[in-house]
């Protein structure tokens, strides 16, 4: 049998183009595998620019946690491509072994039979071979990019729609519009289904809800039909069915409340029994790779200044540069230690407006390249972006050299607090080196 690797290689000649937003060929391959879509659990689809992946994590911890099996798929990866496909377990969700998954690629593979088609749209089409045919009760659909013509967007009925926050990503295939953009997000809504509808910047909201009475669809809106906050270190909910009192969400972040209560939303809309107990023990337990990750184990450790506090982020556009130096604002008003940044970014994004949260709270940023690709902005390029907001910032050649640089410059200073972000592919692979494959 051949591995992953090699599978997976030859579904990426099967088109010219990475990404080329369309249904027509999905749709035509998952015909001639006999509907897999429609043979699915109940689906809760999820799209937004940021948040989808921790509100995906919340919901599947919380439905884990209410006895319920839970099938999980999201884009990308960090460090192997398995972890895309999580199967419903009544021990908990478990990332797909490489036996099933190659089972799967080449069961898929024949039925495409060298027909012209993305890699992300057949791996969609793989992910949804073995959702319907391995029993789950839920099944977590997360967009790749956009929503309407997303690979994802193929199921008739969700039981939910959610759009999380909508923010400026992506302007080669959504445009630089907001409300355009969330307009192509807002195409995953369906008639007969809910969407449920984090914060939204107000002509974001409006297009959404021109789109949503355009396909039919109810909308559950933040602000309207239901709330969330923080208060006294508790997380409180509230819609019209009452007032929910939390434990706060085991993620870290200002922005992980939004998304608790968007994941608790989605349940109380989509009718979803659900104790508090459950939502406790789910919020409390939720974990997301990557995400504001706290690393205190692995080699990682040795290669930073002693004592260094080290947080792996893969936030990578405006709006996630926002929350992320917030939460870096709040450790400081606790902890107060001098923050550098690791960044890397791929040149799809904007830099300075990434950047741009952290002038005059961060000390200085090292730019370094993304590793294993040529996508990425150049460490002179990124510096220059970051000066360009008044950072401090030093051009390295590599994650190991910004390391080194970093000890070499803290010798005899307080220990850093250490922000490595600005891609998923540059924290997947500062995980993988640090033998932290999600699991």
């Amino acid at each position: 049998m051949p591995s992953v690797t090699a599978s997976l290689e030859t579904l990426s000649a099967l088109h010219p183009k990475l990404i080329d937003l369309s249904l027509d060929r999905i749709e035509t391959l998952l015909e001639r595998r006999g509907r897999p879509q429609d043979r699915l659990p109940p689906v809760i689809h999820i799209a937004g620019t940021n948040g989808k992946g921790s509100t995906q994590a919340l919901l599947r911890a919380m439905l884990e946690a209410a006895g319920h099996t839970v099938h999980a798929y999201t884009s990308p990866h960090l460090v192997r491509f398995n972890e895309r496909i999580r199967l419903g377990h009544p021990s908990g969700g478990r990332i797909v072994d490489d036996e099933m998954l190659v089972r799967a690629i080449e069961r898929v593979r024949a039925i495409n039979n060298g027909d012209e088609i993305t890699y992300f749209e057949i791996t969609t089409a793989i992910a949804l071979d073995l959702f319907a045919t391995n029993a789950a009760d839920y099944c977590l659909m997360e967009v790749g990019l956009g929503g309407r013509f997303d690979a994802t967007n193929v199921i008739d009925q969700p039981l939910a729609s959610v759009i999380t926050p909508v923010s400026h990503d992506h302007p080669e295939f959504l445009g630089s519009d907001l409300a355009g953009i969330a307009a192509e997000k807002a195409g995953i809504l369906k008639r007969g289904s809910v969407g449920v509808i984090a914060p939204q910047n107000e002509h974001a909201m409006a297009m959404i809800a021109v789109e949503a009475q355009a396909a039919g669809a109810k909308l559950f809106r933040h602000g309207e039909d239901w709330t969330v906050w923080s208060e006294h270190g508790r997380l409180i909910y509230q819609d019209e069915a009452g007032l929910l009192d939390l434990p706060l969400p085991r993620l870290v972040g200002n922005h992980q409340v939004i998304n608790a209560g968007t994941a608790i939303a989605t349940l109380r809309a989509s009718g979803v029994h659900m104790s508090a107990e459950a939502m406790e023990s789910g919020l409390t337990s939720a974990r997301w790779p990557a995400r504001l990750q706290n690393v205190s184990t692995g080699s990682l450790v040795g290669k930073l200044p002693e004592g260094a506090e080290i947080w792996l982020d893969g936030g990578h556009n405006q709006s996630a540069g926002v929350a992320l130096a917030e939460t870096m604002s709040d450790l400081e008003e606790r902890n107060p230690r001098p923050l550098v940044l690791i960044t890397g970014l791929m040149t799809t994004k904007d830099p300075a407006g990434f950047f741009a949260p952290f002038a005059g709270l961060a000390r200085h940023a090292l730019t370094i390249p993304v590793p294993d690709t040529e996508a990425g902005y150049s460490p002179d390029d990124l510096a220059i972006a970051a000066m360009s907001v008044d950072l401090p910032a030093q051009p390295i050649e590599s994650f190991e050299e910004a390391c080194a640089e970093l000890v070499r410059h803290s010798a005899g200073q307080p220990p850093p607090r250490v922000l490595i972000c600005g891609s998923l592919y540059l924290a997947g692979a500062v995980l993988g080196a640090n033998d932290m494959t999600p699991t």
